[in-house]
């Protein structure tokens, strides 16, 4: 995420300017949260059902 997201397509002359930038990139991340999702983008992720535990149907 720091690679894509902090330093891509940016040229660092000191170690100082790779720190703010880092420090930018997670203040910004922070102030708009959202939960990791394991690779897939939010809605390509199947839908979940509403209830805890569902019964199988009686045949």
């Amino acid at each position: 995420m720091l690679r894509s997201r902090a330093l891509a397509g940016r040229r660092f002359e000191t170690w100082e300017e790779v720190a703010e930038a880092v420090a930018q990139a997670t203040e910004h991340w922070n102030a708009h949260r959202q939960p990791v999702t394991g690779g897939q983008r939010r809605r390509h992720r199947p839908h979940r059902q509403p209830g805890i535990a569902l019964l199988p149907k009686a045949a």
